[in-house]
């Protein structure tokens, strides 16, 4: 089969193409999350029309409510108005047995906060789910500890990765995006709430930080304080095995809450250990990252991810080339398909503009919605001799698939084919594509994948007469 046909025979096939179900649903689980999120963008376009509708509900009722003040204000600041003035005095009655009660309780402002409430409740199923949250900060973690993100840094919209006294920008977007200190909150809370220590305190610290600044100035939408952000940060501080640090954030929150029996309990706890482990005021507990999933390549997979994907130049390693291939099809002469040699054991090619821009865009609309009754679930027996990997989408940042024990990654590449064999001649797995994807910094990673199985390739592929092969 030439090239030619070998491709058109991969497109027709993805929308028929075939994994294991664990893959396939792991793949559901993602692509559902992400889609989930942008079309969470439409109940809150709604939402902003009606706060909309409400705000100019609001603004006219304060309108006339203006003009009823400054109107009684005038009279008041006449301090010769006569009383004695029977019209005045008439108003004045009237002012105070009718008038004022019909603003006090006046139905506009109940009935503009009663359609804003309708409303909501009408969208409300669609709206993102407390789990959906959960998972939300969870991704914050996960990019944090891949990228070796510094919390401060994404608090104020920058992706800055910081190793001591070294700061690397790894992206920078257009329109600087920093989270509030309820944010942060939320983010700290969800991983106090697992017992994740190592993950709360510097979401917490910054929400402390944040809400110190801005103390005093009540918010609408935030749902935690200053005083909710302290409270759940000595509590980590004190589970983590820092006993000063949890003594003087209960200090300071009581500074604020002065009647809170429970924190006054906590500072004299707090106190009391101190006196009995004086060492314990100045030894500064080392929180241990958790290891989640247990994995023992771990810190070569996330040194990989930091790379961004990032190889050495062509010059440096002559044995990795570029070249065109024909294989002498006339399909393939006119535009020859670009090939990048990436990796020479295990074997990884790149080919370039693999799809055009319009068959990616077909098979993701044939990936979406995706369920289990979709083509793309049925099976083939056999197993995997070569694996075709084509990135129907571009990044900004992140998203690298890393071959674990080959020890390199390769970035993304928009409408690109990641090609390798996942078994050798033998018949025997590869260990060394053992491979998996690094999330993904900012965008939307899309990848179909299309295997080439063992079975019917015997006289395509054939054993090697060394057994090494």
């Amino acid at each position: 089969m030439g090239p030619a046909a070998r491709l058109a025979a991969l497109l027709a096939a993805l929308a028929l193409g075939a994994g294991d179900p664990a893959r396939a649903a792991a793949r559901g689980e993602t692509f559902s999350a992400l889609t989930s999120v942008a079309r969470a963008l439409v109940p809150e376009r709604q939402l902003l029309g009606l706060l909309r509708r409400y705000l100019r509900g609001e603004e006219a009722r304060l309108r006339d409510l203006t003009r009823f003040y400054e109107k009684v204000l005038s009279l008041h600041e006449d301090s010769t108005t006569p009383v004695a003035n029977p019209l005045l005095a008439f108003t004045l009655i009237k002012r105070l047995q009718s008038d004022w009660r019909n603003v006090v309780h006046s139905l506009e402002a109940s009935e503009n906060i009663r359609a804003l409430k309708d409303g909501f409740e009408k969208v409300e199923g669609d709206l993102p789910a407390f789990e959906d949250l959960e998972g939300a900060a969870r991704a914050l973690m996960r990019l944090q500890d891949v990228y070796m993100l510094n919390v401060k840094g994404l608090a104020r919209g920058v992706f800055q990765r910081v190793t001591g006294s070294t700061v690397t920008d790894l992206y920078s977007p257009r329109r600087l995006f920093s989270l509030t200190a309820d944010d942060c909150f939320q983010v700290g809370k969800v991983a106090y709430d697992m017992g994740d220590y190592y993950h709360a305190i510097p979401w917490l610290e910054e929400a402390v930080s944040l809400f110190r600044g801005s103390y005093g100035e009540w918010k609408t939408e935030d749902e935690a304080s200053l005083e909710d952000a302290l409270d759940h940060l000595a509590f980590a501080y004190f589970q983590a095995g820092n006993v000063s640090c949890a003594l003087s954030l209960s200090q300071e929150f009581l500074l604020y809450s002065p009647d809170n029996k429970r924190m006054a309990r906590n500072v004299l706890k707090y106190e009391r250990l101190l006196a009995e482990s004086p060492g314990q005021a100045v030894t500064e507990a080392v929180i241990q990252r958790p290891n989640v999933p247990h994995l023992q390549t771990r810190d070569t997979y996330e040194g990989l991810c930091q790379t961004l994907g990032s190889q050495p130049t062509h010059y440096q390693i002559p044995s990795l080339y570029c070249s065109y291939e024909t294989n002498s099809s006339p399909y393939l002469l006119l535009q020859p398909i670009r090939k990048e040699v990436i990796h020479l054991e295990p074997y990884v090619a790149l080919y370039h503009d693999f799809v055009s821009d319009s068959e990616a865009h077909k098979i993701r609309e044939l990936a979406e919605p995706w369920s289990p009754s979709s083509p793309l679930y049925r099976m083939k027996s056999g197993n995997r001799v070569a694996t075709f990997m084509i990135y129907l989408s571009s990044v900004e940042a992140g998203g690298a698939t890393a071959f674990i024990y080959a020890n390199f990654s390769v970035p993304v590449v928009k409408n690109a084919a990641l090609f390798w064999w996942n078994l050798h001649r033998s018949g025997e797995g590869d260990g060394d594509t053992l491979h998996a994807g690094c999330p993904v910094l900012v965008g939307d990673k899309w990848v179909a994948n299309k295997w080439i199985h063992e079975y019917g390739q015997e006289f395509r592929r054939p054993c090697s007469s060394s057994p090494e092969d």
